[in-house]
């Protein structure tokens, strides 16, 4: 019997044979601690609104439920809540105060065994928000994560940290304030889906994590959205990076990682729409990059990657490169990508453009092997210097090539999650279809550079 099937049988045990322990003011248990010591594996222990001081240790297998009005409010030393015992339930609780100590993994829930669901929490006045350590196929699902905003955020924890963990679900979560959003060290096989990251360092962290899914997630207002480093056959699909902006801000920043596969994300209005730095192998197709400052950095590192069917629309540049060229394919069998300022011709009517699209912004590529140049980007003497080099090339410039650049966008759908809808978001605009948005996007950002 596989360890997951064990686990869903566990529970199953529980509930058919468990009884319940009920906490409240007025008893018959006074703390969920008391509860706790009385408790057989199995049981639920029901905890009533009000507040209940300590920090608890679930080390058998419980249900641990709150009415939605239950707080718990731990010591200010360590983890709120501990857990060791396989196959335990957290849910509709409020948890806060926890330790302060980054290198004691004070959290508001710590988790050091395995099969455990955390669903409808509030957590708060915490430093990490839910830390799985060595921790295997877990759910971590619908909670409510605000850290400690007073502190910088080199001082914070993260929100969901992930440490040496297999076969985890992360989903539905709306996570702010934190360092990172949800952190990822040597973590695998996980599944990331409809979260909602945001005032954040990163709202994603990977770091040696390897086979890893994220899909339908939002991260906005951060630093940069997504962050993958030394990793390995990580997939993003229909993902939202918005208004990621900082010094060095990024929406996607890859760092020495191979065969991931980004698509039918949208990446827009971010300091760098994509980051490159030793990426190898990937495939990133069917997404709209949108109102960057730089629509792709990419290092002479980066090599034997392939973007298709993107849709580049209204950035400021289209790309800059670090270094002589890339090795990146912009093309394959005959369909490339949709720049929105390609100015070539369809005689032919394929819808693949006549003339190759050369991927450069000439002030761009200077800034980029001389920063100091940065500080005349978009400068009048910039956009001179750009026209004059259209009209009479001299300086040799980027050496990528769009051989098959597309004269129409790639129909895109992005599904926002659920909950984004329920608000009415202000980000309802990107459910469209990404043919009839490419025209909006550029008429907004005609009005924003006026």
């Amino acid at each position: 019997m596989n360890r997951a099937l064990a686990f869903l049988l566990l529970a199953a045990t529980a509930a058919a044979w468990g009884k319940t322990l009920l906490v409240g003011p007025d008893g018959p248990y006074r703390s969920p601690g008391e509860a706790i010591a009385d408790s057989a594996a199995g049981d639920t222990i029901h905890v009533l609104g009000g507040t209940y001081q300590g920090n608890i240790t679930l080390d058998r297998s419980l249900v641990l439920e709150g009415d939605g009005k239950a707080v718990l409010h731990g010591d200010g030393s360590g983890s709120v809540i501990t857990v060791t015992a396989d196959g335990c339930v957290i849910r509709g609780l409020t948890i806060e105060h926890s330790g302060g100590m980054l290198a004691d993994e004070d959290s508001g829930i710590l988790v050091k065994s395995s099969g455990n669901r955390i669903e409808r929490n509030e957590l708060r006045d915490i430093l990490f928000g839910i830390y799985l350590l060595q921790s295997d196929h877990n759910t971590v699902s619908g909670n409510v994560i605000q850290g400690r905003a007073r502190l910088g955020l080199g001082e914070r924890g993260s929100g969901i940290h992930i440490w040496n963990s297999r076969y985890n679900t992360i989903a539905g979560n709306t996570i702010r304030q934190v360092r990172d959003g949800i952190y990822f060290e040597r973590a695998y096989w996980s599944d990331i889906r409809g979260n909602r990251l945001f005032d954040l360092r990163y709202g994603l962290h990977y770091m040696y994590s390897d086979d890893n899914h994220f899909e339908d997630n939002l991260s906005y207002d951060n630093l940069s959205g997504a962050a993958i480093m030394y990793s390995r056959r990580i997939t993003f699909r229909r993902n939202v990076f918005v208004h990621n902006r900082g010094f060095s801000s990024f929406g996607i920043l890859f760092q020495d990682s191979v065969d991931c596969v980004a698509e039918e994300n949208v990446i827009a209005d971010n300091g760098v729409g994509i980051f490159m730095e030793s990426l190898r192998s990937s495939l990133l197709r069917h997404n709209l990059v949108a109102l960057n400052d730089v629509a792709i950095q990419a290092f002479s590192s980066a090599s034997g990657n392939l973007f298709q069917r993107n849709n580049f629309v209204e950035n400021l540049s289209p790309i800059r490169i670090i270094g002589r060229k890339t090795g990146t394919r912009w093309s394959d069998q005959g369909i490339g990508n949709y720049w929105s300022n390609y100015d070539g011709y369809d005689l032919d009517g394929n819808g693949v453009g006549d003339v190759p699209f050369k991927i450069q912004n000439v002030f761009e590529h200077l800034e980029g092997n001389h920063p100091r140049l940065r500080l005349y980007l978009f400068s009048p003497a910039s956009q001179a210097l750009a026209f004059a080099e259209e009209t009479f090339p001299v300086i040799e410039g980027s050496e990528e090539f769009d051989f098959s650049p597309l004269m129409k966008p790639v129909p895109l759908s992005v599904r926002l999650p659920e909950e984004e809808k329920k608000r009415g978001s202000s980000l309802l605009w990107l459910s469209v279809p990404v043919a009839m948005l490419a025209s909006s996007i550029a008429l907004m950002a005609k009005g924003r550079r006026r």
